[in-house]
């Protein structure tokens, strides 16, 4: 999901809009595959969960989208988040090396209570 919020904020530049072909393009490489790895049902699976949502739009009398001023703003927050916090956080905590920081001391905590919580409850590891 990361990777299409990702694509969305390219594509917002884009004065016509973009196709299912377009979007499967340059999406494929942000998830490791070939393009033509991607079925363009999968693509328009996306493209209606999108679409619903309020995130993109159909240009009328086209087989083009945009995304919508609501999309952008989803897209921008999605991303900014995970490339600010999510990656730079967990690199921390599952860095093999472990760096002694505020972030790995609460990660370390959280799961010796968890493991606990787990041990408690009978359940296996």
């Amino acid at each position: 999901m990361q990777a299409l919020l990702s694509a969305l904020v390219v594509f917002r530049l884009l004065p016509d809009g973009f196709s299912n072909q377009t979007l499967r393009e340059h999406l494929a490489p942000l998830l490791g595959r070939e393009p033509g790895a991607m079925t363009a049902n999968q693509m328009t699976y996306d493209l209606r969960r999108l679409r619903l949502h309020g995130l993109i739009e159909r240009v009328p009398h086209t087989n083009r989208y945009q995304v919508t001023s609501f999309g952008l703003q989803v897209a921008m927050f999605f991303t900014s988040t995970h490339n600010r916090v999510l990656r730079t956080g967990l690199s921390e905590i599952c860095d093999p090396f472990p760096v002694d920081s505020p972030l790995r001391r609460h990660f370390d905590k959280l799961e010796a209570v968890i493991t606990d919580l787990i041990g408690q409850a009978g359940l296996a590891a």
